[in-house]
């Protein structure tokens, strides 16, 4: 019997119209253009409108796949969204999204591991597929991050924006599709990036409202430093474990966090630039969207057999690196 891998087949997007460029923020907090760009390389993000939640984007990004594909929903056997802004707490999101597309064969469940959550949720959905009982996976990265943003607190707000992503993911047999992962975490430095209030710990209160701490907040500089060491740590131990070299890489997918980030991972695992491919100036950080938003965004650059790495880091912390050989050609 032949090795199951499990393939993206296909990809969809959802970006929300409402753009808030760095113009628009030298408004609300004090800071400038010049220096957005030069620290993140982010020039402008989307907004999702109040009172709409992530699932609108989910379920906007899966269709778009369905629609492409011709896709039967009732083929759909499970449904995966990876968030940390779900509609509600105590119900998935996942399971919303599989009802509102038609997936009723299906089954839906979320996860929550931030900017790592698509590359978690990959290794996750490529377990059911190779398991051999399920064909047919919708993942789906998604973020209202403008839900848990501080717009006072210039730290964050210049980072972060909406938007969501998806994949269909299929078994393989002729060897494309998913080659080898990396994931780690360690929450030991799991106060560096947090929302401090809201959960069992720390529930909600008429003070923790007031004193803002349903909101994200992030030590900056202690962040930037454990993401450069563990994402460019990552890459290169996968391109190591899979006797990768720089020209056997076609495109590095790195999570959109902040520009520099990016570089030092590519300098790490010897990438040239060419290689490394970036819209974090037109969406900023939409947390678990970026990987397959950078996938929509590119889709017609790859070939079949094109040797990919995806490589995250978030907040946790969870971190890793993913090596996958493209399926198709657009």
């Amino acid at each position: 019997m032949k090795n199951i891998n499990a393939s993206i087949t296909a990809v969809g997007s959802f970006l929300p119209e409402k753009i808030l460029s760095n113009t628009d923020l030298e408004k609300i907090v004090d800071t400038n253009d010049e220096w957005i760009t030069s620290r993140t390389g982010i020039k402008e993000r989307r907004i999702l409108d109040k009172g709409i939640g992530t699932s609108h984007m989910a379920i906007q990004a899966a269709n778009a796949i369905i629609e492409s594909k011709k896709l039967d929903p009732l083929e759909i056997d499970l449904v995966i969204v990876a968030t940390i802004t779900p509609d509600m707490h105590a119900t998935a999101t996942a399971a919303y999204v599989a009802s509102e597309i038609g997936a009723s064969n299906a089954f839906g469940f979320d996860i929550s591991a931030a900017c790592s959550g698509f590359l978690y949720g990959m290794s996750t959905a490529s377990a059911f597929i190779e398991s051999g009982r399920y064909k047919k996976i919708i993942l789906i990265g998604a973020d209202k991050m403008s839900s848990i943003v501080d717009y006072s607190d210039r730290n964050t707000c210049i980072i972060f924006g909406d938007g969501a992503g998806a994949v269909l993911l299929e078994p393989d047999y002729e060897g494309y599709g998913v080659q080898d992962e990396y994931l780690r975490s360690n929450g030991s430095n799991r106060n560096l990036l947090r929302i401090e209030a809201g959960g069992s710990q720390t529930p909600t209160t008429k003070e923790s409202v007031e004193e803002k701490k349903h909101f994200i907040y992030q030590d900056g500089k202690n962040v930037f430093k454990h993401a450069v060491s563990n994402m460019s740590d990552a890459s290169e131990q996968i391109m190591n474990r899979n006797n990768l070299t720089p020209l056997d890489v076609n495109y590095l997918v790195a999570h959109q966090a902040n520009k520099r980030i990016i570089d030092a991972t590519s300098n790490r695992m010897g990438i040239k630039d060419k290689k490394v491919l970036m819209n974090i100036h037109r969406y900023g950080n939409t947390t678990a969207a970026t990987i397959p938003l950078l996938l929509f965004d590119f889709e017609s650059k790859f070939k079949k057999g094109d040797n990919i790495i995806f490589a995250s880091f978030g907040a946790g912390f969870t971190w890793g690196a993913m090596y996958l050989k493209w399926a198709y050609n657009h």
